[in-house]
């Protein structure tokens, strides 16, 4: 019987892991990074030309919206929390990186903060609710700048950051899917970098302290790093990343985040560049990228490749819920 239930075990395995994209019609083509997959039923999306896409029926009825007076904004990142309501983050310098807020499934936008800091260039936000959320500015005068909300964004204040490790020369964040950024559980948070380093950032205290390490990961020019970060829980979880002008390039693509610190992933990760990663469920993985898409069904010691579409973020809530999106319109379900 022992056997018999391995064996299943494995087959099943097999099987999820050599998933398939299904790609959606959706009526434009905007490029999308920002993606927020709240439950089966709704998914949430954010892009170029201030484009905002939500379905509520799990993808067989898109929504297609504009902000109003936001042609020009890229909206890098999303955050829902049901099908009303929702954050979106536009990236840029000055002016350009904005927060708006929506309570009414996309029928009005308020727009909630606007810099008003020329040398910032906002990359990503994260929340731990709908009341208490996080944004990232990439560094100015030497340290990474953030802002957060506690009151569900009627305020947005500069945090202090006397206590946050100074960035390196050259480091930076990268706003290519949304998830350099995260929080976890009820205080935690993460941050991932690139350029000349690519470390982590980890905060208990909701962005008040944060500590710093090595990624171990591809770093050293401005097209390097780390690019997306995943938590299982607080004591696990992976960092994907590489070079964006050499997608290619499998080496020092994968990190894991284990109790014991960080750790570089011994043998073949995901077959190139990836610019973001979700966890599917305890063990099951996958990561997108420029060059395609691959998934681990044992907690990231092997991958498979499962497509060469072209994709820029990924957002699981069971295997049920495995959505991804990227350039030109594109919004795939995995089957």
């Amino acid at each position: 019987m022992k056997a018999l239930f391995l064996i299943v075990a494995v087959l099943l395995t097999s099987q999820f892991a050599s998933g398939q994209w299904i790609k959606q019609t959706i009526d434009t083509t905007a490029s999308f990074r920002g993606l927020s997959v709240v439950n089966e039923k709704v998914i949430w999306a954010s892009g170029t030309e201030g484009t905002v896409i939500r379905t509520v029926d799990g993808g067989k009825h898109w929504d297609v919206m504009k902000v109003p007076d936001a042609d020009k904004l890229d909206f890098r990142d999303i955050e829902g929390f049901d099908a009303n309501t929702a954050y979106i983050l536009s990236i840029g310098n000055g002016e350009s990186s904005r927060i708006y807020k929506t309570t009414d499934g996309g029928k009005t936008w308020i727009l909630q903060f606007k810099n008003t800091n020329e040398k910032a260039f906002f990359d990503a936000m994260a929340c731990w609710d709908s009341k208490t959320c996080l944004a990232i500015s990439d560094p100015v005068d030497g340290k990474f700048l953030l802002i957060n909300t506690w009151n569900g964004g009627a305020e947005w204040r500069f945090m202090d950051n006397s206590k946050m490790p100074a960035a390196k020369d050259g480091e930076a964040a990268f706003a290519a899917s949304g998830t350099c950024l995260i929080t976890q559980g009820v205080r935690n948070a993460y941050i991932v970098t690139g350029g000349t380093d690519a470390r982590l950032f980890t905060s208990t205290d909701r962005g008040k302290t944060w500590s710093v390490q090595d990624a171990r990961m591809n770093k050293g020019t401005a097209a390097t790093g780390v690019f997306s970060i995943a938590m299982q829980d607080a004591r696990n979880g992976i960092m994907v990343g590489g070079n964006y002008e050499k997608p290619d390039d499998d080496v020092n693509t994968i990190g894991f985040i284990t109790a014991l610190g960080t750790t570089r992933k011994i043998g073949p990760g995901p077959s190139g560049y990836r610019s973001g990663v979700s966890f599917i469920d305890g063990k099951s993985i996958v990561a997108v990228g420029t060059n395609g898409s691959d998934i681990s069904g044992d907690g990231g010691n092997t991958w498979k490749r499962i497509g060469n579409e072209n994709l820029n973020a990924v957002q699981a809530k069971g295997k049920k819920a495995v959505w991804a999106v990227g350039p030109k319109g594109i919004v795939v379900k995995m089957r």
